[in-house]
């Protein structure tokens, strides 16, 4: 008897009876049951093909989009008439998103002119300053190959004729900030390059995640603030992304100011 419960075909038929039966108990207008595809319907799906695909859709096409508008809008509102929106975590979120990008896209709207760029720049100049960067060559030395690569490196600084380990990275690196540096490297060699002068001569040695190096410190660019001019593009970036941090925040606090908070 209980056999029928395992045919999957049953199983669909009943659910899809039950999610009728439950449409069914929904009250409805007849408007709700009314799809107009206007003009602007067809503009957009349109300029979505085109934007998509680099070409307007064939008649063919167009009549795929359509029809696929149309299979999307009934299900939706089939879904909306079931109240499948509900307490469904996927749907709150996007929605909070959209509402979210919607405050964004308000404030936004509006680039902002030379003057504003200027004025952001004066304001933040920390954002653009360029840290101290570093251009070096580095000879390793590998505590996986050798009994003791520190005395090794420590005795090719007068010794020519000691010759580093294979090495993974590169050997040169030009123009590389500190931080940089500790990416490739590890912070303890990073620290090692920024106490160094430049010299022509061998330095070190300095210890990295990996052993021990001797460094040439070729060029030390200190830290600066560049020209407007080249981070202007940046800068407008900033400021736009600012102005949608203050337009969602004061949108929220216009939207509390309305609710009573009731808290345990």
């Amino acid at each position: 008897m209980k056999n029928w419960l395992k045919d999957p075909l049953l199983l669909f038929l009943i659910v899809g009876a039950l999610i009728f039966w439950l449409a069914d108990l929904v009250p409805s207008t007849g408007d709700d049951f009314v799809i107009d595809i206007t003009d602007n319907h067809i503009n957009r799906l349109t300029d979505q093909w085109q934007a998509q695909m680099g070409r307007p859709p064939t008649e063919r096409e167009l009549t795929g989009l359509v029809d696929q508008y149309v299979r999307e809008e009934v299900y939706y509102r089939e879904a909306m008439r079931m109240s499948l929106d509900q307490n469904d975590v996927i749907v709150r979120r996007r929605m909070v998103q959209k509402l979210t990008f919607l405050t964004e896209d308000i404030a936004t709207n509006r680039p902002p002119d030379d003057a504003e760029l200027q004025d952001f720049f004066r304001q933040h100049p920390q954002r653009y300053r360029k840290p101290a960067r570093y251009s070096f060559r580095h000879r390793y030395f590998s505590v996986d190959r050798r009994e003791d690569a520190r005395r090794d490196a420590v005795n090719a600084l007068t010794d020519a004729a000691i010759g580093g380990d294979p090495f993974m990275l590169q050997r040169t690196y030009a123009e590389r900030s500190e931080r940089e540096i500790g990416d490739l490297f590890g912070e303890e060699f990073a620290q090692g390059i920024a106490r160094l002068t430049p010299d022509d001569a061998w330095q070190g040695p300095l210890r990295s995640a990996y052993g021990w190096h001797l460094v040439q410190l070729e060029q030390q660019l200190p830290e600066e603030l560049p020209p407007f001019a080249e981070v202007a593009a940046k800068v407008a970036i900033d400021i736009q992304s600012e102005r949608r941090e203050l337009a969602n925040q004061s949108y929220l606090e216009d939207l509390l100011s309305r609710y009573e908070i009731r808290r345990p």
